[in-house]
């Protein structure tokens, strides 16, 4: 091929364009849903302290969600207080 200098060409950099351009809407996807779920445990905790077996099952719901990497472990600290701290 004359006139090519080595490299992807405009075709090799829009695809790989394509792939950034895809990889960051799929983490600010994931991003948004993990806040979402945050914001769902949250607001029952600071919004009335809950008795018991309630507030066993927050606590358990807390720990799945950290487990499973939802939460990190400030998030489920700082949640953890805050239920806690609304009983």
């Amino acid at each position: 091929m004359i006139g090519r200098r080595g490299g992807m060409g405009i075709v090799g950099v829009a695809a790989t364009a394509k792939v950034v351009s895809n990889r960051t809407q799929a983490q600010a996807e994931q991003k948004a849903a993990q806040q979402a779920q945050q914001q769902e445990v949250a607001a029952p905790a600071a919004a009335a302290a809950p008795a018991g077996d309630d507030m066993v099952a927050q606590l358990e719901k807390l720990a799945s969600l950290k487990a499973s990497g939802i939460l990190s472990e400030e998030e489920f600290t700082a949640a953890k207080a805050k239920l806690i701290a609304g009983s």
